[in-house]
């Protein structure tokens, strides 16, 4: 049922070998390079005169756990939606994250932490791994059902390099803000995803239609995802800002964001529908698309009012997307979105990146004062305007999307590679390929799996 005995000897082996060998990289690269920072290290934190509880862990690590928890909880039940894919879902979710968040540290410690020979690691080291591994599983979500665990791993060894570069090109070299990645993040994840799937299209890919819809239990267990990436969101955007001031502003305007996106999807539901019945996909996604909106301008002085108005904006373009849009993108664009990133991540960003921009250009030293530093510390030390800090914001999407379209590609490309395991096109969306499933569950399928060799990738 999983495929040919051929097939099934290859799988067998090529995960194990994928896994052992970067964990042994990793392994190696970690002893060599990987060290605590002050804050960590027992011999440099009691050189100095320092109370415990001075320490960043006590301010930090809540939010980190937020963050945590949105990443192996919230963004891996949230896939669970597919009938047949649960456990894949949340398996590969899982995977891939855990391999990310090694990864990550490697080279965003090479870019932002290479001190003296070393990468320096501690609270804000983990919290910027969580948020590539989060960025990584958006762009899962593009390809969810279509592609195994090996060639994930692929992706994802790529994903992060590229993840890395142009947060350190945004962050460093153009000096954009971009607190709750809404380009870092949810733009680069989404089209990252997109490209990936455009390349790796699969034009026989109906054969499967049958398993890609939800069933009731598959839409609970989405609907958890999604109530955890909810509750936690305005941690996941406050995470890395300055304590004070600017972190609670980050966390409010999420709050409120998040509260109007979720009234706009409940109403354009309704709207959208024939009967006037409320569409769980909609409620699952685009209620979360006020977190992804405010990304870059939470820390911004955006007002609660601002937040209200991104958030319900935000809400109805995703609604609307996964209506309208979503459709078009397979039938014109030969874009097929598993999991309809484009609607939560990919517009809710790139709008995030423009209401960014459009409210740094209106920053002033009366609306911040002292705070202006913190938030926009060039602008303050008259190295640029405002205006000049916009055009940063907006250059800053636009490399953005070049590294996702073009790293995506690539990645498409390196993920076509003939040795690499794929489920054909009559298997996929199915947890039966690669994991062991109770005999009850395989009874319920809708349709007995062929034996089939892998379709010839276009």
């Amino acid at each position: 049922m999983a495929g040919s005995p051929r097939r099934a000897a290859g799988r067998r082996l090529q995960l194990p070998l994928l896994c052992l060998l970067f964990q042994g990289v990793t392994a190696i690269l970690f002893a060599i390079f990987v060290r605590y920072n002050h804050e960590t290290d027992a011999a440099l934190w009691h050189q100095g005169n320092h109370s415990n509880a001075d320490n960043e862990f006590y301010f930090r690590y809540p939010s980190f756990q937020d963050v945590h928890v949105m990443v192996f909880v919230g963004f891996g039940f949230l896939m669970a939606f597919l009938q047949r894919y649960g456990f894949s879902s949340v398996g590969f979710t899982f995977l891939l994250a855990a391999f990310a968040l090694q990864w990550s540290t490697l080279v965003q410690g090479f870019l932002h932490a290479f001190h003296s020979g070393h990468i320096h690691v501690g609270m804000e080291s983990m919290i910027n791994a969580d948020f590539c591994a989060g960025a990584v599983l958006i762009s899962l979500g593009a390809v969810l059902g279509k592609t195994g665990p090996a060639p994930l791993l692929f992706a994802t060894l790529l994903e992060v390099v590229l993840f890395g570069i142009n947060e350190f090109v945004l962050l460093r070299v153009l000096g954009v803000k971009d607190a709750g990645g809404s380009m870092t993040i949810h733009t680069f994840g989404a089209y990252f995803g997109l490209a990936l799937s455009r390349v790796l299209y699969r034009p026989q890919l109906e054969k499967s239609r049958h398993r890609q819809g939800s069933v009731y239990h598959s839409d609970l267990f989405a609907m958890i995802g999604t109530i955890f990436l909810w509750v936690f969101w305005p941690s996941f955007n406050s995470a890395p800002t300055a304590l004070g001031d600017e972190q609670l502003r980050t966390a409010l305007n999420t709050y409120y964001s998040l509260t109007a996106s979720t009234l706009s999807t409940f109403a354009l539901s309704a709207l959208v529908s024939r009967d006037g019945r409320l569409d769980m996909v909609h409620i699952q996604n685009a209620a979360l698309a006020g977190g992804v909106v405010v990304g870059t301008s939470s820390e911004m002085m955006l007002t609660p009012f601002g937040a209200l108005v991104a958030g319900f904006l935000a809400g109805t373009v995703s609604t609307l997307g996964y209506k309208f849009f979503t459709p078009i993108l397979e039938s014109k664009f030969k874009v097929q979105d598993t999991c309809g990133v484009h609607n939560l991540h990919g517009m809710p960003g790139i709008l995030g990146a423009l209401l960014g921009a459009l409210v740094a250009g209106l920053a002033t030293h009366e609306a911040y004062g002292d705070g202006l530093r913190d938030v926009f510390p060039l602008v303050a030390e008259a190295q640029r305007s405002a205006t000049s800090q916009a055009v940063h914001q907006l250059f800053g999407l636009f490399v953005t999307l070049m590294f996702a379209f073009v790293g995506g590609s690539l990645g498409g490309l390196l993920l076509k590679l003939p040795f690499l395991d794929y489920p054909s096109d009559s298997q996929c969306y199915e947890d039966q390929i690669y994991w062991e499933v109770p005999e009850e569950h395989e009874d319920k399928a809708q349709e007995p799996l062929r034996v089939e060799e892998p379709d010839t990738q276009a």
